[in-house]
Protein backbone atom coordinates (compact mmCIF):
# COMPACT_ATOMS: atom_id res chain seq x y z
CA UNK A 1 0.00 0.00 0.00
CA UNK A 2 1.50 3.23 -1.14
CA UNK A 3 2.20 5.70 1.53
CA UNK A 4 0.37 8.97 1.26
CA UNK A 5 2.73 11.87 0.75
CA UNK A 6 2.14 14.85 2.95
CA UNK A 7 3.03 18.36 1.89
CA UNK A 8 4.02 20.81 4.55
CA UNK A 9 2.50 24.23 3.98
CA UNK A 10 3.65 27.19 5.96
CA UNK A 11 0.80 28.80 7.84
CA UNK A 12 0.41 32.37 9.00
CA UNK A 13 -1.41 32.98 12.26
CA UNK A 14 -3.45 36.14 12.52
CA UNK A 15 -3.79 37.60 15.96
CA UNK A 16 -7.07 39.37 16.13
CA UNK A 17 -6.97 39.81 12.33
CA UNK A 18 -4.43 42.62 12.84
CA UNK A 19 -2.26 41.46 9.95
CA UNK A 20 -5.00 42.14 7.40
CA UNK A 21 -6.77 44.96 9.19
CA UNK A 22 -3.92 47.46 9.01
CA UNK A 23 -3.50 47.25 5.21
CA UNK A 24 -7.26 47.53 4.89
CA UNK A 25 -7.22 50.67 7.05
CA UNK A 26 -4.54 52.18 4.80
CA UNK A 27 -6.53 51.30 1.68
CA UNK A 28 -9.70 52.71 3.24
CA UNK A 29 -7.96 56.00 4.06
CA UNK A 30 -6.63 56.24 0.51
CA UNK A 31 -10.07 55.46 -0.91
CA UNK A 32 -11.65 58.16 1.25
CA UNK A 33 -9.05 60.66 0.05
CA UNK A 34 -9.66 59.80 -3.62
CA UNK A 35 -13.44 60.00 -3.22
CA UNK A 36 -13.12 63.27 -1.32
CA UNK A 37 -11.08 64.78 -4.14
CA UNK A 38 -13.21 63.49 -7.01
CA UNK A 39 -16.57 64.29 -5.35
CA UNK A 40 -15.49 67.71 -4.03
CA UNK A 41 -18.28 69.54 -5.88
CA UNK A 42 -20.79 67.58 -3.77
CA UNK A 43 -18.83 67.20 -0.55
CA UNK A 44 -17.82 70.87 -0.18
CA UNK A 45 -21.40 72.21 0.24
CA UNK A 46 -22.36 69.13 2.27
CA UNK A 47 -19.54 69.64 4.77
CA UNK A 48 -20.31 73.36 4.86
CA UNK A 49 -23.97 72.63 5.60
CA UNK A 50 -23.02 70.29 8.46
CA UNK A 51 -20.73 72.91 9.98
CA UNK A 52 -23.42 75.60 9.60
CA UNK A 53 -26.02 73.34 11.22
CA UNK A 54 -23.75 72.64 14.18
CA UNK A 55 -22.90 76.34 14.47
CA UNK A 56 -26.55 77.44 14.38
CA UNK A 57 -27.80 74.68 16.67
CA UNK A 58 -27.46 76.75 19.90
CA UNK A 59 -29.44 79.56 18.24
CA UNK A 60 -32.21 77.18 17.18
CA UNK A 61 -32.30 75.61 20.67
CA UNK A 62 -32.58 79.06 22.27
CA UNK A 63 -35.45 80.01 19.98
CA UNK A 64 -37.26 76.75 20.68
CA UNK A 65 -36.93 77.35 24.42
CA UNK A 66 -38.81 80.61 23.79
CA UNK A 67 -41.74 78.53 22.41
CA UNK A 68 -40.88 79.27 18.77
CA UNK A 69 -41.85 76.37 16.46
CA UNK A 70 -38.87 74.37 15.31
CA UNK A 71 -39.47 75.11 11.62
CA UNK A 72 -39.57 78.85 12.27
CA UNK A 73 -36.54 78.62 14.57
CA UNK A 74 -34.47 76.84 11.92
CA UNK A 75 -35.69 79.19 9.19
CA UNK A 76 -34.84 82.25 11.28
CA UNK A 77 -31.35 80.95 12.05
CA UNK A 78 -30.49 80.16 8.43
CA UNK A 79 -32.23 83.27 7.06
CA UNK A 80 -30.33 85.60 9.39
CA UNK A 81 -27.01 84.17 8.24
CA UNK A 82 -28.11 84.28 4.58
CA UNK A 83 -29.13 87.95 4.90
CA UNK A 84 -25.76 88.88 6.39
CA UNK A 85 -23.80 87.00 3.72
CA UNK A 86 -26.02 88.35 0.94
CA UNK A 87 -25.59 91.93 2.12
CA UNK A 88 -21.83 91.55 2.25
CA UNK A 89 -21.80 90.04 -1.24
CA UNK A 90 -23.90 92.96 -2.49
CA UNK A 91 -21.25 95.32 -1.12
CA UNK A 92 -18.36 93.23 -2.43
CA UNK A 93 -19.43 92.78 -6.07
CA UNK A 94 -19.30 96.49 -7.05
CA UNK A 95 -15.96 96.86 -5.26
CA UNK A 96 -14.47 93.85 -7.06
CA UNK A 97 -15.74 95.20 -10.39
CA UNK A 98 -14.11 98.56 -9.61
CA UNK A 99 -10.81 96.86 -8.76
CA UNK A 100 -10.87 94.97 -12.05
CA UNK A 101 -11.61 98.15 -13.99
CA UNK A 102 -8.82 100.09 -12.22
CA UNK A 103 -6.30 97.25 -12.39
CA UNK A 104 -3.92 99.05 -14.83
CA UNK A 105 -3.93 102.22 -12.71
CA UNK A 106 -3.38 100.33 -9.49
CA UNK A 107 -0.54 98.36 -11.07
CA UNK A 108 1.13 101.56 -12.26
CA UNK A 109 0.84 103.16 -8.80
CA UNK A 110 2.27 100.06 -7.18
CA UNK A 111 5.20 100.04 -9.60
CA UNK A 112 5.91 103.73 -8.94
CA UNK A 113 5.92 103.17 -5.17
CA UNK A 114 8.14 100.12 -5.49
CA UNK A 115 10.52 101.81 -7.92
CA UNK A 116 13.24 102.16 -5.29
CA UNK A 117 13.00 98.51 -4.37
CA UNK A 118 13.09 97.57 -8.03
CA UNK A 119 16.20 99.67 -8.62
CA UNK A 120 17.92 97.98 -5.68
CA UNK A 121 17.05 94.57 -7.09
CA UNK A 122 18.33 95.62 -10.52
CA UNK A 123 21.67 96.75 -9.05
CA UNK A 124 21.96 93.46 -7.18
CA UNK A 125 21.26 91.52 -10.37
CA UNK A 126 23.86 93.56 -12.26
CA UNK A 127 26.51 92.87 -9.63
CA UNK A 128 25.66 89.16 -9.67
CA UNK A 129 25.92 89.08 -13.47
CA UNK A 130 29.33 90.77 -13.38
CA UNK A 131 30.58 88.24 -10.84
CA UNK A 132 29.35 85.39 -13.03
CA UNK A 133 31.04 86.88 -16.12
CA UNK A 134 34.31 87.31 -14.19
CA UNK A 135 34.28 83.68 -13.06
CA UNK A 136 33.44 82.29 -16.51
CA UNK A 137 35.74 84.54 -18.57
CA UNK A 138 38.46 81.85 -18.76
CA UNK A 139 36.10 79.28 -20.21
CA UNK A 140 36.05 78.90 -24.03
CA UNK A 141 33.25 80.75 -25.69
CA UNK A 142 30.54 78.46 -26.94
CA UNK A 143 28.64 79.15 -30.14
CA UNK A 144 25.57 81.20 -29.63
CA UNK A 145 22.44 79.19 -29.46
CA UNK A 146 19.69 80.07 -31.91
CA UNK A 147 16.97 82.26 -30.54
CA UNK A 148 13.87 80.41 -29.51
CA UNK A 149 10.60 81.90 -30.51
CA UNK A 150 7.94 81.89 -27.85
CA UNK A 151 4.34 81.37 -28.77
CA UNK A 152 1.75 82.59 -26.30
CA UNK A 153 -1.76 81.21 -26.66
CA UNK A 154 -4.64 83.01 -25.05
CA UNK A 155 -7.87 81.18 -24.39
CA UNK A 156 -9.88 84.36 -24.86
CA UNK A 157 -11.43 84.27 -21.39
CA UNK A 158 -11.27 87.39 -19.29
CA UNK A 159 -11.62 87.55 -15.52
CA UNK A 160 -15.18 88.77 -15.78
CA UNK A 161 -15.97 85.92 -18.18
CA UNK A 162 -14.56 83.37 -15.76
CA UNK A 163 -16.57 84.87 -12.91
CA UNK A 164 -19.72 84.79 -15.02
CA UNK A 165 -19.14 81.13 -15.94
CA UNK A 166 -18.52 80.01 -12.34
CA UNK A 167 -21.26 82.07 -10.65
CA UNK A 168 -24.20 79.70 -11.42
CA UNK A 169 -22.38 76.71 -9.91
CA UNK A 170 -21.44 78.68 -6.80
CA UNK A 171 -25.04 79.89 -6.39
CA UNK A 172 -26.34 76.32 -6.69
CA UNK A 173 -23.85 75.08 -4.08
CA UNK A 174 -24.79 77.90 -1.69
CA UNK A 175 -28.48 77.14 -2.14
CA UNK A 176 -27.92 73.43 -1.56
CA UNK A 177 -25.88 74.13 1.58
CA UNK A 178 -28.54 76.50 2.96
CA UNK A 179 -31.40 74.04 2.33
CA UNK A 180 -29.45 71.11 3.80
CA UNK A 181 -28.51 73.13 6.89
CA UNK A 182 -32.19 74.08 7.33
CA UNK A 183 -33.31 70.44 7.05
CA UNK A 184 -30.63 69.27 9.50
CA UNK A 185 -31.77 71.88 12.04
CA UNK A 186 -35.46 71.08 11.64
CA UNK A 187 -35.12 67.29 11.87
CA UNK A 188 -32.17 67.05 14.27
CA UNK A 189 -34.23 65.49 17.10
CA UNK A 190 -35.93 63.07 14.70
CA UNK A 191 -32.55 62.01 13.34
CA UNK A 192 -31.29 61.32 16.86
CA UNK A 193 -34.26 59.10 17.65
CA UNK A 194 -33.90 57.25 14.36
CA UNK A 195 -30.17 56.67 14.93
CA UNK A 196 -30.82 55.32 18.42
CA UNK A 197 -33.05 52.64 16.91
CA UNK A 198 -30.23 51.23 14.79
CA UNK A 199 -28.11 49.50 17.51
CA UNK A 200 -29.36 46.16 18.80
CA UNK A 201 -27.87 46.24 22.30
CA UNK A 202 -28.53 48.67 25.14
CA UNK A 203 -24.82 49.41 25.67
CA UNK A 204 -24.36 50.42 22.03
CA UNK A 205 -27.39 52.71 22.22
CA UNK A 206 -26.00 54.40 25.32
CA UNK A 207 -22.63 54.90 23.63
CA UNK A 208 -24.29 56.36 20.53
CA UNK A 209 -26.38 58.69 22.70
CA UNK A 210 -23.23 59.91 24.43
CA UNK A 211 -21.53 60.49 21.07
CA UNK A 212 -24.42 62.69 19.91
CA UNK A 213 -24.51 64.52 23.25
CA UNK A 214 -20.81 65.31 23.12
CA UNK A 215 -21.04 66.41 19.48
CA UNK A 216 -23.79 68.84 20.46
CA UNK A 217 -21.89 70.17 23.47
CA UNK A 218 -18.31 70.04 22.21
CA UNK A 219 -18.68 70.95 18.55
CA UNK A 220 -21.88 73.01 18.42
CA UNK A 221 -21.14 75.31 21.35
CA UNK A 222 -17.50 75.60 20.34
CA UNK A 223 -18.35 76.72 16.80
CA UNK A 224 -21.00 79.12 18.06
CA UNK A 225 -18.52 80.67 20.50
CA UNK A 226 -15.95 81.06 17.74
CA UNK A 227 -18.57 82.61 15.45
CA UNK A 228 -19.41 85.23 18.10
CA UNK A 229 -15.72 85.99 18.77
CA UNK A 230 -14.83 86.25 15.09
CA UNK A 231 -17.86 88.48 14.46
CA UNK A 232 -16.44 90.86 17.05
CA UNK A 233 -13.06 90.61 15.31
CA UNK A 234 -14.71 91.51 11.99
CA UNK A 235 -16.48 94.51 13.55
CA UNK A 236 -13.30 95.78 15.24
CA UNK A 237 -11.25 95.30 12.06
CA UNK A 238 -13.81 97.12 9.90
CA UNK A 239 -13.98 99.99 12.39
CA UNK A 240 -10.19 100.35 12.58
CA UNK A 241 -9.77 100.29 8.79
CA UNK A 242 -12.64 102.76 8.33
CA UNK A 243 -11.02 105.17 10.79
CA UNK A 244 -7.75 104.92 8.84
CA UNK A 245 -9.62 105.66 5.60
CA UNK A 246 -9.06 102.36 3.78
CA UNK A 247 -11.68 101.80 1.03
CA UNK A 248 -14.16 98.92 1.47
CA UNK A 249 -13.36 98.59 5.17
CA UNK A 250 -16.52 96.54 5.82
CA UNK A 251 -15.50 93.92 3.28
CA UNK A 252 -11.98 93.67 4.64
CA UNK A 253 -13.34 93.38 8.18
CA UNK A 254 -15.65 90.54 7.16
CA UNK A 255 -12.78 88.77 5.41
CA UNK A 256 -10.67 89.17 8.56
CA UNK A 257 -13.35 87.48 10.65
CA UNK A 258 -13.74 84.71 8.07
CA UNK A 259 -9.99 84.19 7.80
CA UNK A 260 -9.75 83.75 11.57
CA UNK A 261 -11.47 80.37 11.18
CA UNK A 262 -8.28 79.12 9.50
CA UNK A 263 -5.60 78.91 12.21
CA UNK A 264 -1.95 79.75 11.50
CA UNK A 265 -2.62 80.79 7.89
CA UNK A 266 -5.82 82.78 7.44
CA UNK A 267 -5.14 85.96 9.42
CA UNK A 268 -1.49 86.44 8.28
CA UNK A 269 -2.47 86.05 4.61
CA UNK A 270 -5.27 88.60 4.93
CA UNK A 271 -3.03 91.04 6.81
CA UNK A 272 -0.52 90.79 3.95
CA UNK A 273 -3.31 91.54 1.44
CA UNK A 274 -4.42 94.57 3.47
CA UNK A 275 -0.80 95.76 3.57
CA UNK A 276 -0.63 95.58 -0.24
CA UNK A 277 -3.92 97.48 -0.59
CA UNK A 278 -2.73 100.12 1.87
CA UNK A 279 0.50 100.48 -0.10
CA UNK A 280 -1.48 101.19 -3.27
CA UNK A 281 -4.09 103.42 -1.61
CA UNK A 282 -2.16 105.66 0.79
CA UNK A 283 0.76 107.98 0.14
CA UNK A 284 1.91 108.43 3.73
CA UNK A 285 4.02 105.67 5.22
CA UNK A 286 2.33 106.18 8.58
CA UNK A 287 -1.04 105.10 7.17
CA UNK A 288 0.55 102.35 5.09
CA UNK A 289 2.04 100.77 8.22
CA UNK A 290 -0.97 101.54 10.47
CA UNK A 291 -3.48 99.40 8.52
CA UNK A 292 -1.69 96.01 8.82
CA UNK A 293 -0.47 96.94 12.32
CA UNK A 294 -4.03 97.47 13.54
CA UNK A 295 -5.13 94.09 12.16
CA UNK A 296 -2.08 92.44 13.71
CA UNK A 297 -2.91 93.84 17.14
CA UNK A 298 -6.54 92.69 16.84
CA UNK A 299 -5.44 89.21 15.77
CA UNK A 300 -2.93 88.89 18.62
CA UNK A 301 -5.48 90.03 21.19
CA UNK A 302 -8.03 87.53 19.87
CA UNK A 303 -5.73 84.52 19.50
CA UNK A 304 -3.66 84.98 22.66
CA UNK A 305 -6.16 86.35 25.20
CA UNK A 306 -9.84 86.42 24.15
CA UNK A 307 -10.28 82.99 22.58
CA UNK A 308 -8.28 81.05 25.26
CA UNK A 309 -10.27 82.84 27.99
CA UNK A 310 -13.78 82.29 26.64
CA UNK A 311 -13.33 78.97 24.79
CA UNK A 312 -12.62 75.88 26.85
CA UNK A 313 -9.47 73.82 26.34
CA UNK A 314 -11.61 70.72 25.84
CA UNK A 315 -11.59 71.39 22.08
CA UNK A 316 -7.81 71.83 21.84
CA UNK A 317 -6.24 69.73 19.11
CA UNK A 318 -2.70 68.80 18.20
CA UNK A 319 -1.00 71.68 16.39
CA UNK A 320 0.64 69.44 13.79
CA UNK A 321 -2.64 67.60 13.16
CA UNK A 322 -4.51 70.88 12.68
CA UNK A 323 -1.87 72.22 10.27
CA UNK A 324 -1.81 69.01 8.21
CA UNK A 325 -5.62 68.85 8.18
CA UNK A 326 -5.89 72.45 6.96
CA UNK A 327 -3.25 71.84 4.28
CA UNK A 328 -4.89 68.60 3.10
CA UNK A 329 -8.48 69.88 2.94
CA UNK A 330 -7.27 73.19 1.52
CA UNK A 331 -5.57 71.28 -1.30
CA UNK A 332 -8.60 69.07 -1.89
CA UNK A 333 -11.46 71.56 -1.44
CA UNK A 334 -9.89 75.00 -1.64
CA UNK A 335 -10.73 77.83 0.75
CA UNK A 336 -13.90 76.16 2.06
CA UNK A 337 -11.91 73.06 2.94
CA UNK A 338 -9.43 75.11 4.96
CA UNK A 339 -12.31 76.78 6.84
CA UNK A 340 -14.16 73.55 7.72
CA UNK A 341 -10.98 71.57 8.51
CA UNK A 342 -10.86 72.37 12.23
CA UNK A 343 -14.60 71.68 12.88
CA UNK A 344 -14.33 68.37 11.06
CA UNK A 345 -11.23 67.42 13.08
CA UNK A 346 -13.06 68.22 16.34
CA UNK A 347 -16.01 66.14 15.17
CA UNK A 348 -13.72 63.24 14.27
CA UNK A 349 -11.88 63.37 17.59
CA UNK A 350 -15.18 63.44 19.50
CA UNK A 351 -16.43 60.33 17.71
CA UNK A 352 -13.07 58.57 18.15
CA UNK A 353 -13.17 59.26 21.91
CA UNK A 354 -16.07 56.82 22.30
CA UNK A 355 -14.70 54.03 20.11
CA UNK A 356 -11.83 51.93 21.54
CA UNK A 357 -10.80 50.84 18.05
CA UNK A 358 -10.10 54.48 17.12
CA UNK A 359 -8.13 55.37 20.23
CA UNK A 360 -4.94 55.73 18.15
CA UNK A 361 -6.63 58.46 16.10
CA UNK A 362 -7.88 60.17 19.25
CA UNK A 363 -4.39 60.19 20.76
CA UNK A 364 -2.88 61.58 17.56
CA UNK A 365 -5.41 64.42 17.39
CA UNK A 366 -5.28 65.24 21.12
CA UNK A 367 -3.36 68.25 22.37
CA UNK A 368 -2.36 67.24 25.91
CA UNK A 369 -4.37 64.21 26.97
CA UNK A 370 -6.98 62.19 25.06
CA UNK A 371 -10.53 63.44 24.95
CA UNK A 372 -11.87 60.17 26.39
CA UNK A 373 -10.12 60.86 29.70
CA UNK A 374 -11.99 64.16 29.96
CA UNK A 375 -15.29 62.69 28.82
CA UNK A 376 -15.12 59.71 31.21
CA UNK A 377 -15.76 61.95 34.22
CA UNK A 378 -19.04 63.23 32.80
CA UNK A 379 -22.30 62.25 34.52
CA UNK A 380 -24.39 59.56 32.86
CA UNK A 381 -27.27 60.38 30.56
CA UNK A 382 -30.40 61.55 32.30
CA UNK A 383 -32.55 59.17 30.26
CA UNK A 384 -30.60 56.11 31.42
CA UNK A 385 -32.18 54.76 34.64
CA UNK A 386 -30.11 52.11 36.37
CA UNK A 387 -30.30 50.50 39.77
CA UNK A 388 -27.72 51.71 42.31
CA UNK A 389 -25.97 48.33 42.19
CA UNK A 390 -25.14 48.76 38.48
CA UNK A 391 -23.71 52.28 38.76
CA UNK A 392 -20.29 51.11 39.94
CA UNK A 393 -20.10 48.43 37.24
CA UNK A 394 -21.04 50.97 34.56
CA UNK A 395 -18.28 53.30 35.69
CA UNK A 396 -15.73 50.49 35.52
CA UNK A 397 -16.89 49.50 32.02
CA UNK A 398 -16.68 53.12 30.86
CA UNK A 399 -13.10 53.46 32.08
CA UNK A 400 -12.15 50.16 30.43
CA UNK A 401 -13.79 51.20 27.14
CA UNK A 402 -11.81 54.45 26.99
CA UNK A 403 -8.47 52.70 27.37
Amino acid sequence: MAEKSTVRVQTVHLRGSSAIRRPLIVLAVCAVGVVGYLARDFLIPTAGAMVLALMLMPVANALERLRVPKILAAAASVSLLAIVVGGLLALAVPSIAGWIADAPTLTYRLEKKLEGVRESIAILQKVTKQVEEATTSAAPASPAAPAVEKVVVHDGKTLLGQLASTTPGVVLQLGYAAVLAFMLLVHRNDHRRQLLRVPLTFATRVRLARVMRDINERVGHYLFSLAVIYSCVAACSATALAVLGLPNAVIWGFLMGLASFVPFVGAPVLIAMVAAVALVTFDEWMLIVAAPAALTLIHLAESQFITPFFVSRRCALNTVGVFVGIALLGWMWGVIGAIVAVPLLILLSTVAAHLPSLRWLEVMLADERPVSERLSVKPPLASVKRPPVQVRAAQVRRRVATR
